[in-house]
């Protein structure tokens, strides 16, 4: 590695540049773009009904419920899995290898690039679900804070599951579906291995409405999901360097 001449940043610039192009393609984004309007709808539906006696607590069930459950970690999960799931699969890995480049600006890269697409297909339906739920003045912002730091979390682990698992949508899946949607919800030690849990404390600390698993501090909520990126970074990075690409 002591040989490697171009320098971290510019690596990092290269592989996010070429990532971010193979990863926008028109099926994904519109795919994921219907579900998260899905979302929004039901907020819109919830918000404007007469049936509701607590419209703030029916809305923060709905960004909870679905935003925090569905949307931000499937979102996530698609983009970061490609991200260096498909630049193997079509060689661009090997032509970042043929570079004088180190490993862990890859796995930087590759990130920074899924943050990109997942921010926008995340936040902007969640921001219209939260004006539309007609609560905008209470959740929007702890609706943005939690999906930013959801997608950060979640994109850094499903890009590590990438590099570790074959078919890592399918084990994506289950940890979403069946970890954090089941069985976190029955023991307190299971919900702390759960980051919509943390998403979940976010909105309960910023909105004063108890959510499923939103027992955490505001601090906790945010510190421990970055914290978890950090750690899923890192550890990507050194699988990365052991990994024969070509």
């Amino acid at each position: 590695m002591s040989g490697r001449s171009v320098s971290p940043f510019a690596a990092i610039g290269l592989t996010y540049r070429l990532l971010l192009r193979q990863l926008v393609s028109r099926g994904r984004v519109l795919a994921l773009l219907a579900v998260g309007l899905a979302v929004a709808a039901v907020a819109w539906a919830v918000g404007s009904s007469s049936d509701v006696t607590d419209p703030l607590e029916a809305s923060v069930g709905v960004i909870a419920g679905l935003g925090f459950t569905v949307v931000v970690p499937v979102v996530s999960l698609v983009f970061a899995t490609a991200a260096l799931g498909d630049a193997r699969e079509d060689g661009t890995l090997v032509y970042l290898w043929l570079r004088p480049i180190d490993r862990w600006p890859v796995v930087v890269g590759a990130w920074l690039a899924a943050l990109t697409v997942s921010l926008p297909l995340t936040l902007g339906p969640l921001a219209l679900a939260a004006v539309l739920s007609g609560e905008a003045g209470t959740i929007f912002g702890a609706t943005m804070l939690a999906s930013i730091v959801g997608v950060v979390a979640y994109s850094a682990v499903f890009l590590l599951v990438g590099l570790l698992v074959k078919n890592p949508i399918v084990w994506g899946l289950g940890y979403v579906l069946i970890w954090e949607g089941v069985i976190s919800a029955f023991g307190s030690s299971a919900a702390q291995l759960a980051i919509s849990g943390y998403t979940r404390s976010i909105v309960t600390a910023m909105t004063d409405v108890d959510v499923d698993l939103g027992d955490q501090s505001l601090a906790a909520g945010v510190i421990v999901p970055i914290l978890v990126a950090v750690v899923a970074l890192f550890v990507a990075a050194r699988r990365l360097d052991g990994m024969d690409v070509a």
